[in-house]
């Protein structure tokens, strides 16, 4: 565990004027509060080469969990003496105001806004790009897009769920997907860049009929796609008032930030004002469907 470090690399900067093509973010929590930052990861990025890093351990001013801790080794001793969000805000602003910034989902981008929010200080207005998107373009053939699995696939050296290593690997992830496919960043940026294919068409009959799901983690083209509309049911983009399922996908590549998704809090909204918004796993449902086709 380190403190507050900026290391600018001068092999990579070329020029005191020079600015990266983007900055990479990720944060490690204290707890379930999505704002509980505990530990931050910033690298940038310049024509696919590291030119800086900064990574410091936080007070999130909230308790530890116990199942947070298990996953990055962050405990409340580690963070004794350590800045706290508030403290580091201008330091983090300077790095990703006015840029591309990068997140291997927008876990990273709901943590810092809650921080913003909890200790007042401005959002941080920046260019958000998610390079798990990116990398399900990019190579569609692998079954999960988790970054732990796609730095195996890439040869990427990587400490999982260390915030200064998960912000360089999903760098990587950007650079590879570059190298691999030729769009460069102004394209994956790019809405029009973005194919959107259709959902499958609702079968007129089926034990799902009348249903709208919604899939969390998993393409609305794929093979639970067109399992549910064979089933009747009709597959929606995200999560809305007339959502009756969200089915949150074996490969969703989130991992334990999955319920920090917006479909995920906008399913579980909805259910404390009253909606009969079920929140259930792919494996439950395809157990039920198969119970239903006998």
């Amino acid at each position: 565990m380190t403190a507050t470090v900026t290391i600018p690399r001068p092999e990579a900067l070329g020029s005191e004027s020079a600015v990266p093509d983007f900055v990479v973010v990720d944060v490690e929590t204290a707890c379930s509060s999505v704002g509980s930052i505990c530990q931050i990861g910033i690298v940038g990025f310049r024509d696919g080469v590291e030119m800086f890093e900064y990574e410091t351990l936080v007070d999130p001013l909230d308790r530890f969990s116990s199942f947070n801790t298990r996953i990055h080794g962050i405990t409340c001793d580690h963070v004794l003496g350590a800045p706290t969000f508030g403290d580091i805000h201008a330091a983090i602003d300077g790095h990703l105001s006015g840029r591309i910034t990068v997140a291997h989902s927008f876990f990273d981008k709901g943590a810092l806004g809650a921080a913003c929010a909890t200790h007042g200080r401005a959002v941080i207005e920046t260019t958000w790009l998610d390079s798990v998107r990116v990398a399900k373009r990019a190579w569609p053939e692998l079954s999960s897009h988790r970054l732990n699995v796609l730095t195996k696939f890439l040869g990427v050296r990587h400490k999982h769920h260390d915030a200064l290593s998960d912000a360089r690997a999903a760098g990587m992830v950007i650079v590879r997907a570059i190298e691999h496919t030729g769009i460069g960043l102004a394209g994956w940026l790019s809405p029009t860049s973005v194919r959107r294919t259709p959902a499958p068409r609702a079968a007129a009959t089926g034990p799902l009929k009348g249903e709208r799901v919604v899939i969390l983690g998993a393409a609305r083209d794929g093979d639970l796609a067109h399992r549910l509309a064979a089933a009747g049911a009709r597959v929606m983009s995200s999560v809305g008032t007339t959502t009756t399922k969200l089915v949150i996908s074996d490969d969703q590549p989130f991992g334990r930030f999955v319920t920090a998704h917006a479909d995920y809090r906008r399913a579980e909204e909805l259910r404390r004002r009253g909606a009969a918004t079920e929140i259930v796993t792919e494996q439950k449902l395809r157990r039920e469907l198969r119970r239903l086709h006998g």
